[in-house]
């Protein structure tokens, strides 16, 4: 492909690339304007955008992705152990959520405050543990802008726990979930493409910034995200690349176009669970994808580093993003399993004590009153704490701390 023979012009394009003008300032800089949600600009008379393929500004055609290549690979022991042990869970979900409807809806409840703690910790937004509880049951309004996008994301949240079947994997659809995660804020960005170049860095010791990665130009995302779109459900529809595999591959991909001014990351972790869902993989309503990812978040950072290396010339290679996040998917299903478990264990007339106890008996190190009340789905809040109260005046655990920082660890592990 050619670019215009006149450097003047170009230089000129790339100079008006940044800046916003209406229709009728345009028309007066003859020059046609192209794309939604961005701005860029070419002489109407110099050079057919379209019929040039789309160039970018170096002369480059925009981001396509080819998910078909992934058919070809082999993958390592440790990714195949992965996906037949997720297989194999996936196959006795069916099952938990039958036999124990009442406890799981409990977990729901637990996992939903966690994961919209967790994804928005990640990005430093925060707030308490008693207002995060009070919005995420609707039960308070946000005070500033922290609470009003945790509120966002619960919202979003919701929407793709509650009617996952009906969302297309698709820009339109991609860009309301991203209005509705900034809907409460005063951003004016909110379910729109970036319209300005973002950079990801890190800040040095020295306090200075660091580019790590740059992704797509704001003129190459919306085609970018149609073209991930559609490779994703094209590889999907031919059956032959293990979902497990191409999800990851599609995430890691979004997260290198970064295609919103704000609010990437939990895009990117709003849209896990979306696929996850769509292809049947349940876990994420009842035990928090997004608490494992930030309980892990160097390691995160880490594979995304290693990963996203030469993305733009398509010599990336997604193995060890697509090893993580099969050993966070795992590890959730793990735990659900072992929740689930437990409850089926202490059977149905088992006191509250006796669940606890048994609770507690299973653990490793110190616990909190939450994360019994979280492995103890079939209990209140006071029963959990009476039958905790009970087991430290047996001495069976001993209580540390006070107040909000109290925690229990079982007395044969006190030293």
């Amino acid at each position: 492909m050619l670019l215009p023979n006149d450097a003047l012009i170009w230089e000129q394009v790339f100079f008006f690339w940044e800046k916003e003008y209406s229709l009728s300032q345009l028309n007066k800089l003859n020059v046609t304007y192209f794309s939604p949600n961005i701005i860029a600009f070419l002489p109407k008379t110099q050079y057919n955008w379209e019929k040039e393929n789309k160039l970018g500004r170096k002369g480059i055609s925009v981001k396509a992705f080819d998910y078909s290549k992934l058919a070809d690979r082999t993958w390592d022991n440790e990714i195949v152990s992965y996906l037949t042990q997720i297989h194999e869970f996936k196959g006795k979900q069916e099952l938990y959520i039958r036999q124990k409807p009442v406890e799981l809806e409990r977990l729901v409840e637990i996992a939903k405050i966690q994961s919209t703690e967790a994804s928005n910790r990640i990005e430093g937004i925060v707030t308490t543990s008693a207002r995060l509880k009070q919005l995420v049951e609707d039960k308070t309004t946000p005070r500033n802008r922290d609470e009003k996008e945790i509120l966002g994301y619960r919202n979003a949240l919701n929407i793709v726990h509650e009617s996952h079947e009906h969302i297309s994997v698709s820009p339109n659809y991609i860009l309301q979930l991203h209005g509705e995660l900034l809907k409460h804020t005063a951003f004016s960005y909110g379910g729109k493409f970036k319209t300005t170049a973002n950079e990801i860095a890190k800040t040095l010791s020295d306090g200075t910034k660091e580019v790590i990665f740059s992704p797509l130009e704001p003129y190459e995302t919306p085609d970018a995200v149609m073209s991930l779109c559609e490779a994703y459900r094209n590889e999907l529809d031919r059956g032959i690349v293990d979902p497990l595999i191409l999800i990851p591959c599609f995430i890691l991909d979004f997260l290198c176009i970064h295609p919103f001014n704000d609010g990437n990351g939990r895009m990117s972790r709003l849209l896990t669970l979306l696929l996850l869902y769509k292809n049947g993989y349940m876990v994420g309503q009842y035990i928090s994808i997004e608490k494992a990812i930030a309980d892990t978040k160097e390691s995160y950072y880490d594979v995304l580093a290693v990963a996203d290396q030469g993305w733009h010339t398509d010599e990336n290679d997604p193995k060890e993003f697509i090893k993580y996040m099969l050993g966070i998917i795992l590890s959730c299903y793990r735990e659900f399993e072992s929740r689930v478990g437990f409850v089926w264990q202490s059977g149905a007339k088992s006191t509250s004590y006796d669940i606890v106890k048994q609770y507690t008996n299973s653990k490793i190190g110190t616990f909190t009153k939450q994360d019994a009340l979280a492995g103890c789905p079939t209990l209140g809040s006071s029963s959990v704490e009476a039958a905790l109260k009970r087991l430290v005046s047996e001495g069976a655990i001993k209580r540390l701390g006070s107040g909000r920082k109290t925690h229990y660890v079982r007395k044969e592990e006190y030293k």
